[in-house]
């Protein structure tokens, strides 16, 4: 064991940083483990190694902010550094990625060297590849569920059922948690929704909610605002609720990949340490959607179902239109003012308010508060009679925001450009993709002005010179650099209905 000098580095990164001479002192090379104690605190954390010949002098040790929060240096303290051999769960990801089966005992351990920031970024991201290629079986995925609530904080209530709702994601504009949580809350039932922010999108759930409310809570408080409240919209980063899911999506952002296996332990692993007992997913299916086609729908259903089954969850599935964006807006403060519209009485767009008040439907009848078949009725009656409205206040109300804020309140930027339709016919394509790069690159999720507003939806007829969308930005240049994605994408097309006419009139004879 070396005594040196820990100092804190800002750089928002996991592990610690040795001068070389003090690395062969200590006997480990980069990429080896070394445990640090600081004897002040008593606090310990181990690190994986970095080396350098210049940045840090003999005596000095820089431990990444990350390593930071357990280890708990203030300034320039003394601490004890040792090596320390290789996690055990290196041989299980490896085992992994051989294609062999994972049991749960190793499914922990490797879940749990996740959360504690004992593997490195290479072995996570190794272990998300093994399950990527390989694949995970029923019992794997139910393993790593259980192991991923195992290892942070869970809700429980006293009084059932709660009820909960996830969309798989990969459609724009899918703000109907806004509208579907305080239509469950109208109906008398608890639902308290952890979602995250976007990652490849234009707009996370938490992000939407955070323009009218504070989302950051501890788990704790999320069960004290449901409690009181009835439901909440948090950021579910910030609640310590599945922890490992979400170090894990950290590691498969950059390689743009989302196992069949792990989504489906990350989406049930956050339903189950809320404390759902009854849970509606919504799978969105289309060309440009997570879900490309109806039987892969169905087939995803079924194992949602199956994993709902092991784990004591009631679950049912919605296959939903994936096609083209969700409502007329791209965006947060467009889709959030588009949301608070319809609370407050706005019966358009009718293909996001339907889509609502299905998913909200089926709650609804999965709890018996409707008969079978009437639950998308029974929550548009929700809706228009104002019940929603006043619970959305609610959740605004206990998250510290201002209940009586409304669409007006939610501006789109000031800086726009309207693309019209280049000749007469009919909106015949939306690229999903497209318009989420678009909408990027004018400043979302980030600029909260920033987005698009759409004119026009997929099959609406249009007249050359009518408006399609607008693109709004906070910033100028943002707006420049989104016209010039758009040029490059083109991400609507316009087409008259008559493709060809067969036998041409080139090729037309006179009749006798």
């Amino acid at each position: 064991m070396v005594r040196l000098t820990g100092k804190v580095l800002d750089i928002e990164y996991r592990g610690v940083l040795l001068n070389r001479e003090d690395a062969r002192t200590i006997g480990v090379l980069d990429g080896d483990r070394v445990e640090l104690v600081n004897e002040e605190k008593k606090t310990a954390a181990q690190a994986f190694v970095t080396t350098t010949a210049t940045m840090l002098p003999q005596g000095t040790a820089g431990v990444y902010q990350v390593t930071n929060r357990r280890l708990e240096l203030e300034g320039s303290e003394q601490i004890e550094i040792r090596a320390v051999g290789r996690p055990a769960s290196i041989d299980f990801i490896k085992k992994k990625m051989d294609g062999g089966r994972l049991t749960m005992e190793e499914t922990r351990s490797i879940v749990r060297e996740i959360v504690d920031d004992t593997l490195s970024p290479g072995e996570v991201s190794a272990y998300i590849v093994g399950t990527y290629i390989n694949g995970l079986d029923m019992d794997e995925i139910e393993y790593l569920t259980r192991a991923t609530v195992a290892t942070g904080d869970q809700l429980s209530f006293a009084s059932r059922p709660i009820v909960d709702k996830h969309s798989i994601g990969g459609v724009p504009g899918n703000k109907i948690t806004l509208l579907v949580v305080p239509m469950i809350m109208a109906a008398g039932l608890k639902c308290p929704k952890t979602s995250s922010r976007a990652i490849t999108g234009a707009g996370g759930t938490a992000d939407l909610m955070e323009a009218i409310a504070p989302v950051t809570f501890t788990a704790s408080e999320l069960q004290a605002m449901t409690e009181k409240a009835g439901g909440a919209i948090v950021w579910g980063g910030a609640t310590n609720i599945a922890p490992a899911d979400d170090k894990i999506i950290l590691y498969e952002y950059p390689l743009k990949i989302d196992p069949h296996g792990q989504m489906l332990a990350s989406v049930m692993a956050k339903k189950f340490a809320v404390g759902a007992d009854l849970v509606v997913i919504d799978i969105p299916v289309g060309r440009d959607a997570k879900v490309a086609s109806i039987d892969e729908g169905r087939k995803l259903a079924r194992d949602f179902m199956e994993l709902g089954d092991r784990l004591g969850m009631k679950v049912e599935c919605a296959l939903t239109y994936g096609e083209t964006p969700i409502g007329r807006s791209i965006g947060v403060n467009l889709e959030v003012a588009e949301a608070l519209s319809i609370l407050k009485g706005l019966d358009t767009p009718d293909s996001l308010i339907q889509k609502s008040a299905a998913i909200a439907g089926i709650a609804l009848e999965m709890a018996g508060k409707v008969q079978a078949g009437t639950g998308t009725d029974a929550a548009l009656d929700l809706l228009r009679n104002g019940k929603a409205d006043a619970m959305m206040q609610k959740i605004i109300e206990v998250q510290g925001g201002d209940p009586g804020v409304t669409a007006d309140d939610l501006p789109p930027g000031d800086h726009a450009f309207t693309v019209n339709a280049p000749d007469t016919g009919y909106v015949i394509e939306m690229d999903n993709r497209a318009l989420i790069t678009i909408a990027r690159a004018a400043g979302a999720p980030h600029d909260h002005g920033a987005g698009i507003l759409f004119h026009k939806k997929q099959g609406q007829h249009v007249k050359r010179g009518d408006p399609i969308f607008t693109i709004h930005a906070d910033r100028s240049w943002r707006l420049q650099k989104a016209l010039e994605e758009g040029r490059r994408l083109m991400p609507v097309a316009v087409e008259g209905m008559l493709i060809d006419r067969i036998p041409s009139q080139h090729w037309r004879q006179p009749m006798n």
